[in-house]
Parts: C-alpha cells; sequence; structure tokens
C-alpha cells in the first residue's frame, strides 16, 4: 500500500504568511471502493478471518458507513460472507451506500437506534465460531495495527505535526504506534462531546507505546455532531476544493481541513512548522447531501 503514497502538497497566502509548509496524504486515492483508512484498518481482521478459516464477516455501521462498504467488498474478494448489522429503522428507499453494500454481497439487518448500541455486546457475547466481528469504526487492537502501517512511508518523518480526524479512535491509535519523538500529533473529533476518545485511544495501547509520545485532541470543530454539517462547512469544502483539487467528506476530512485552516489563520502553529493532513478518505457520507450542494 504504501507504495502508491501520493502526498500532495498544498499552499495558499495563509500557509505562506504564517511560514509552514502542509502537505496532505491521499489516502483516498489508494482504493475506489476501499476508501483510505479503511484497507488499513480491516486489513488484520481479515487476515485473521482468514487464518482461522472463518466463513463470514459480521459488522456494523450506519446508513452512509463507509466501513459497512469497505467490509462487504474485501469480505467478497476474500470469499467470506458479510453480515452488516444498521443503525435505524429499515428506510423504504436503501441509501446508495447500502446498495453498494448489497451489491457486494452483505447481507443487511436494521437495528433501532436504541437497541444499537447494546447488539454488538450481545453479538460479541454469542458469537458463532463461524463468524468474526468486526467493531463499529473497525474499532480494536487489530483496526489500530493496520492504521499503524499509514505512516510507514519514509517521506512520514519529514512533518513534525501530523494532522487528523476521529470517530472511533482506532486510525488515532495507530498513527501514535508509529509517531516520532520529534512529532505532534492533533486529532480532530468529528462527534460532538466526544470526550472519552482518550481513553477509548488509550485502551488500544500499551503504556510503552503511548509512552513520551506527543497528541492532544481537539473538540472544537464537530460542526454539531456526527455526520452534521451547515452552510459554512459546506461553503468551506467547496472553497477548499477549488484551491487545491482535493475532495473532502462532511463526517471527517472536511472537518479537519477546516480545523487546519483555522488553526493556521489563529496562529496555532509554529513558525517553521511542517504539517501533514492525513486524508482518510470516506467520501460516501457526501452521497446523503442534495445534488450542487457540493461542486465535486
Amino acid at each position: 500500500m504504501t507504495d502508491n503514497i501520493l502526498i500532495q502538497e498544498i499552499s495558499n497566502t495563509y500557509i505562506k504568511k504564517r511560514g509552514i509548509t502542509a502537505a496532505v496524504l491521499r489516502l483516498d486515492l489508494l482504493h475506489p471502493v476501499v476508501s483510505g483508512n479503511k484497507i488499513y484498518k480491516l486489513k488484520y481482521y481479515i487476515e485473521k478471518a482468514l487464518n482461522q478459516e472463518k466463513e463470514e464477516i459480521v459488522s456494523f455501521g450506519g446508513p452512509h458507513s463507509n466501513h459497512l462498504v469497505a467490509t462487504a467488498f474485501m469480505a467478497k474478494e476474500n470469499g467470506l460472507k458479510s453480515i452488516g448489522y444498521v443503525r435505524g429503522e429499515r428506510p423504504p428507499r436503501f441509501s446508495d451506500t447500502l446498495l453498494d453494500c448489497e451489491h457486494y454481497g452483505m447481507e443487511l439487518k436494521f437495528i433501532t437506534r436504541e437497541k444499537f448500541d447494546a447488539l454488538q455486546i450481545d453479538c460479541e457475547e454469542s458469537n458463532k465460531p463461524e463468524s468474526l466481528i468486526i467493531p463499529y469504526g473497525g474499532y480494536g487492537r487489530t483496526g489500530a495495527l493496520g492504521a499503524k502501517e499509514i505512516l510507514s512511508f519514509n517521506e512520514a518523518g519529514n512533518y513534525n505535526i501530523i494532522m487528523a480526524s476521529a470517530g472511533s479512535g482506532t486510525m488515532g491509535a495507530g498513527l501514535i504506534l508509529t509517531l516520532q519523538q520529534h512529532q505532534k500529533l492533533i486529532l480532530v473529533s468529528a462527534l460532538k462531546n466526544n470526550y472519552s476518545i482518550e481513553n477509548e485511544i488509550k485502551q488500544l495501547l500499551f503504556e510503552t507505546e503511548i509512552a513520551e509520545k506527543s497528541f492532544q485532541l481537539n473538540y472544537d470543530y464537530h460542526f454539531g455532531g456526527f455526520a452534521k454539517k451547515t452552510p459554512d462547512l459546506l461553503q468551506f469544502m467547496n472553497s477548499f476544493y477549488e484551491e487545491h483539487q482535493i475532495p473532502t467528506d462532511i463526517v471527517y476530512t472536511g472537518k479537519l481541513a477546516y480545523a487546519f485552516d483555522k488553526m493556521l489563520m489563529n496562529n496555532q502553529f509554529p513558525e517553521g512548522s511542517k504539517v501533514l493532513l492525513v486524508h482518510s478518505g470516506g467520501l460516501q457520507g457526501n452521497r446523503s447531501l442534495k445534488k450542487k450542494e457540493l461542486i465535486f
């Protein structure tokens, strides 16, 4: 995967004025279906399923879940069945995401929001021997070990600030594993009041793996909550695309790019900083928007 890594430098008046270097790690370009960090987070789950001779993958997500589409595709590619538990009532009309899941052979089961959180625990406790469960968002040590490989390319050491969006914290944990001594990781929470995420990240790591690593959580750019959006965010995403030709999404990467922009204007990066934004892919969420809300 690292052989196909693309790092795209970005620049504008503010970046030049602040005396910093900035670039985007374009994980969104790695695969047309298994977008961005999903390739990494699912890698060892699929490997485990094959090594243990499992027959099916069971996982969880919302009606616009990048994770479910990626899981469905990778399961099919590896000769495994897949079951996706979807948060919410069965809709009269499937989203494009759910249609993709079905196209890749995933059996969809709809669970009310009230029962969804407890369902994963129930499934894990009563798991069938022929099934491998992948937690919501790929959360787990297995997912983090895959995400560890995101920064395994040589040029990663050229940057002293790494920025990424955070949902379940799995990718964040993986990035911490390969964070170098001169680097700081800034994770931008995509969820409102997601203050438990720091502990959830630490639960995936040993104390020796997190000791002396520099990272922080930023909770200021959730735009109302997970997958929530505002006209300001959409306008920014369009401007960012016009300026850099990089598509972002309303769930994760749009908020990440917005956070970078505001932190830049507020002088929150020391002069001479070299900042790498991790584009974690996942443009599925944009398919929930009305046509022409985004220009890409």
